[in-house]
């Protein structure tokens, strides 16, 4: 699975990144940089509770990360 990551810059000069196809995936960081790693360590947090709970399937088992 293919992880698509939208990132943008607020107002306030905070990055926020954001993984749409996992409902509640999102984090900000004080950099570009720091926003994706938080972003996606949440995500990989997200994908092994459903793994673990039984509720996906195999197609989380290899999951990838890009910026948008």
């Amino acid at each position: 699975m293919n992880l698509r990551i939208e990132i943008e810059r607020e107002k306030d000069g905070r990055w926020i990144a954001e993984v749409p196809e996992l409902p509640g995936v999102m984090a900000y960081g004080s950099t570009r940089k720091l926003a994706l790693a938080k972003a996606k360590a949440l995500a990989l947090r997200v994908i092994a509770d459903r793994l673990e709970h039984g509720e996906a399937g195999s197609e989380l088992l290899r999951v990838s990360f890009r910026a948008a």
